[in-house]
């Protein structure tokens, strides 16, 4: 029997609000412990990634949010140091005022993309994060 090894699945959540204000979390764990990074994780067996990025969302920040776009798929084989993931990235609407920083979260930011350092962001969310404030903008 042939084994085959896949890499993860993950989904990351841009949650936004009307202004182009977006949360960021501090990482409470490694890899990029205490680097910014979107919300989002991995999809459990069963789960579809839309009802991934909605979980993920709430279980990190505690905002409910709506999904409003699929942005990109990002599958760049180096993109985790804990083995080849692919992320499916999503914007969302939610109301930040509700943010609380939750399960893999140390803290939440709210920022505008003037604001961010990219050496203080995690993985490749630098990137998710242009690529969504394009999207979201139009």
């Amino acid at each position: 029997m042939v084994k085959y090894k896949n890499p993860s699945l993950t989904c990351d959540i841009f949650i936004y609000d009307d202004d182009f204000n977006f949360i960021l979390i501090k990482r409470k764990n490694e890899p990029f412990k205490d680097c910014w990074a979107l919300p989002g994780g991995f999809v459990e067996y069963g789960e579809s990634v839309e009802t991934a990025a909605i979980r993920e969302a709430k279980e990190e920040t505690s905002i409910d949010v709506e999904l409003k776009e699929l942005v990109n798929v990002y599958s760049a084989p180096d993109r985790d140091p804990r083995g080849h993931t692919v992320t499916v990235a999503y914007t969302a609407k939610g109301d930040l005022a509700t943010k609380k920083a939750d399960s893999d979260a140390k803290e939440i930011g709210i920022f505008q993309i003037n604001e961010l350092n990219k050496d203080e962001i995690a993985f490749d969310h630098a990137i998710i994060i242009k690529d969504c404030l394009e999207k979201a903008k139009k």
